[in-house]
């Protein structure tokens, strides 16, 4: 690139050369004295030009673009974390809290990599290394002896938690791995899988044991009953299926009054009798697990449901959507108790234990905790910078943990809820 330029008190003549085409213009210098005579832009004959300065490509500043403002905007905004753990280089889907050590966390990312690491401990660190894919999923077994690590890749890893040594690698999925669960009393793991098929091996032998065949398309949530005794997995065709685990055998739960479009999320009830989904047609819908039968349709949302779950000490559940509301429902009048209004759409929620508060993630890098007594929001955490994947809570309770697609994990204090 060439630069033409001659400077005087009035005006700048500048003259650009590039890829052979030119433009020379005249800007007037900001003077009062000369008002009059301004005419904004006027372009030069080549006569006009009367020195010619060559500058190289490296000598030219760089342009100021819109991430850069937007880190100005960052740092202005508060963060109430008491701890920032920044292993990850890529977002962080996955994220799980060791259920008897109140320090230990687990996240995994799409920089193809876990991490064990400790609340409040920035010096303590174990990789979840082999993968070759995004660690799209996370669980502790009940007694907090191992962690499961799923990835897109197809892979399932063991891990030994006091170690942090890798116990097996489990096979057997033909496409990325959507979710690992634990059964409530045992090394038993369940995975669903990006093919269709859910998984079920002994982590402690390392052996396969069954695998269950039916679904038609990618197998997107499921779970062990809490008493262990039926399996549940939801699919993206729409449909419900509730097995045997010893023998395979399942009942399929579809069309009407059921899910019209594919499932996202479900969870079971503690005594294991209803099963609560969510679909991407905004419907909800609560199966007797026993039957089979769609017992209540919860009808309030009007986008993608993305998280559901039954309060664990009253006959209600809440739901979060894209709609940017958080429901708290009356099981037993299928209606809503109340919508709790958020900024951008929800994305995760948990219920803090058996106390009265929940609490949400947010698209907009948001944690907020609700009262389901009265539906307000008494807490609102900053820090993220953008959506919120995922949350877990420490096995005190006294912190949840998020994990964002800005890269980080967060520790955000919650123990003045429980």
């Amino acid at each position: 690139m060439k630069c033409l330029k001659q400077e005087n008190k009035q005006s700048t003549i500048v003259r650009i050369v590039c890829d052979g085409k030119s433009l020379s213009k005249i800007k007037k210098m900001s003077n009062p004295d000369h008002d009059e005579d301004d005419q904004g832009e006027v372009f030069l004959d080549e006569s006009d030009i009367i020195h010619e300065v060559t500058v190289d490509d490296e000598e030219l500043p760089d342009v100021e673009d819109d991430e850069n403002d937007s880190d100005v905007e960052n740092a202005d905004q508060p963060d109430d974390s008491t701890h920032i753990f920044t292993g990850h280089t890529g977002e962080v889907y996955a994220v799980a809290c060791s259920p008897v050590d109140a320090t230990l966390v687990a996240t995994g990312g799409g920089d193809d990599k876990g991490f064990l690491w400790r609340i409040n401990q920035g010096d303590w660190v174990s990789e979840i290394k082999g993968h070759k894919d995004s660690v799209s999923s996370l669980a502790f077994s009940m007694d907090g002896q191992l962690l499961a690590s799923g990835g897109f890749d197809g892979i399932v890893q063991i891990w030994d938690t006091s170690s942090g040594e890798l116990k097996c690698a489990l096979d057997g999925p033909g496409g990325g791995i959507e979710w690992v669960r634990w059964h409530p009393r045992g090394h038993l793991l369940l995975a669903g899988s990006e093919d269709s098929t859910s998984w079920m091996w002994n982590a402690d032998r390392g052996a396969y044991l069954n695998m269950f065949s039916g679904h038609g398309s990618s197998v997107t949530c499921g779970d062990f009953t809490p008493d262990g005794k039926r399996i549940c997995t939801g699919s993206d065709d729409a449909t419900l299926r509730i097995w045997d685990p010893k023998g395979g055998e399942n009942q399929v739960i579809k069309g009407h009054p059921y899910h019209t479009e594919g499932l996202t999320c479900l969870t079971i009830s503690p005594d294991s009798t209803l099963v609560l989904s969510g679909s991407k047609d905004s419907s909800v819908h609560l199966v007797n697990i026993t039957t089979g039968k769609v017992v209540s349709s919860l009808a309030s949302h009007t986008d993608s449901i993305e998280c559901v779950a039954f309060a664990p000490s009253a006959p209600w559940a809440a739901t979060g959507s894209m709609d940017q509301k958080l429901i708290i429902w009356d099981l037993q009048h299928s209606s809503p108790r109340y919508t709790c209004d958020h900024e951008d759409g929800v994305t995760c929620l948990t219920w803090l234990g058996k106390s009265r508060f929940l609490i949400s993630g947010c698209v907009d890098g948001k944690v907020r905790v609700w009262d389901s007594l009265s539906g307000e929001c008494v807490r609102i955490f900053s820090g993220h910078t953008d959506a919120i994947q995922a949350l877990s809570l420490s096995a005190d309770q006294g912190f949840v943990i998020s994990v964002s697609v800005d890269g980080t994990a967060r520790v955000f204090e919650i123990a003045e809820f429980r």
